[in-house]
């Protein structure tokens, strides 16, 4: 009997084993997940559903990589990124990439995709300020928001239910465009260069006097608003789901507007409009490598047609444009396949030197505008 019970618990054992090896097989393999060598990234926090793709991870899997990413503001990056946690850093401008380039000696960045900064509104808020002369057409198929009339409304302090003709948003409230806290977030910190530019007579902010006289004229765009979020994500949810009431104007990546047309979701409804500021500029996602590993990894986001294509679809322009006019022709996406007025932000020390005074008119309790 005994050497029967015996004979079963072998026969038992076996079927678990071969049990254990076809699942193994079918999931992919735990030996095959523990070959792929990990590669740690910080990154802004606009491109992590791009990175939690299975479809990207698959790609970096294909050539020996298992990349995981923690996310952070674009200027916190730049300010306290360790080289000893990650192997790549990504914010998402140029002037951050440039100070981590410097401050950790790597030898190149890449910028395998951009997103020109956008304003996500809806139709009635379009025809009100088209009405006012603030929004004219392009010719080219999209429509555009003039910054310098923009901001000679907000200088007068001018209210929604102010404006001339206004029953579709007769809001008792300023106009004013929604965006994340400047101390914080690289979208303010693009809308900033873009007012900044305007400010200073359609010129780049490139001295401590110009600093400190456009600090001053913008400040009201970000105080004026009150509590501001600390991620881009934020407001721009605010958009989808509470609508025109709490969130008329949202300054954005236009890639947060298109990755939700290209996917069809139903998120953007037929009142939805964008607007492309003018001047706008790109924000250049920029990868800077700190490790061996962390340059391969911008080597393939730069160069594999498959990272391309999928970054396309998340709304990014890549370098390869063909990629992203697929995915506008694809779905009929009312998106320029190009843009002529943009220009480049601050470099980094300027851009920070605006901040620096706006944040010290946050903490010294700057009164907002007057409203007339």
């Amino acid at each position: 009997m005994k050497r029967w019970i015996g004979v079963g618990l072998a026969l038992l054992l076996g079927a678990a084993v071969v049990v254990a090896i076809v699942v193994g097989d079918r999931s992919g393999g735990g030996a095959e997940k523990k070959d792929l060598i990990l590669v740690r990234g910080v990154i802004g926090s606009e491109k992590k559903p791009f990175f939690d793709d299975r479809r990207v991870q698959a790609v970096f899997a294909g050539h020996g990589l298992r990349v995981e990413v923690d996310t952070a503001g674009s200027r916190q990056i730049a300010a306290s990124v360790d080289p000893k946690k990650y192997g790549f850093a990504f914010p998402s401008s140029v002037p951050a990439a440039e100070k981590i380039r410097r401050d950790h000696g790597a030898a190149r960045t890449f910028a395998p995709f951009s997103s020109p900064m956008a304003v996500a509104t809806f139709k009635p808020i379009v025809d009100v300020l088209a009405r006012a002369g603030v929004v004219r057409d392009s010719g080219q198929g999209y429509q555009i928001l003039d910054i310098k009339k923009y901001l000679d409304l907000v200088a007068k302090g001018t209210r929604w239910d102010r404006l001339p003709g206004n029953t579709a948003y007769p809001a008792r409230k300023r106009v004013l465009l929604t965006t994340t806290d400047i101390r914080t977030s690289n979208s303010a910190a693009m809308y900033l260069s873009i007012a900044g530019y305007v400010a200073n007579g359609d010129d780049v902010v490139n001295s401590n006097a110009q600093v400190s006289k456009v600090a001053e004229e913008v400040a009201p765009l970000f105080l004026d608003q009150g509590y501001s979020e600390t991620s881009s994500e934020a407001p721009f949810e605010d958009y989808l789901s509470q609508g025109i009431g709490k969130t008329p104007m949202v300054m954005i990546y236009e890639a947060q507007y298109a990755s939700r047309l290209f996917a069809g979701d139903g998120s953007i409804r037929p009142d939805m409009r964008l607007l492309y500021p003018s001047p706008t500029v790109l924000s250049k996602h920029t990868l800077v490598p700190l490790s061996a590993q962390g340059t391969e990894v911008g080597r393939l986001l730069q160069e594999d047609q498959e990272l391309g294509r999928l970054a396309a679809a998340y709304g990014f322009r890549t370098a390869a444009p063909k990629a992203f006019g697929d995915m506008v022709a694809k779905t009929g996406a009312p998106l320029p396949p190009g843009l002529i007025d943009v220009v480049e932000p601050p470099a980094y020390e300027r851009l920070e030197s605006m901040i620096a005074e706006v944040e010290e008119l946050y903490r010294s309790g700057a009164a907002p505008s007057p409203t007339p």
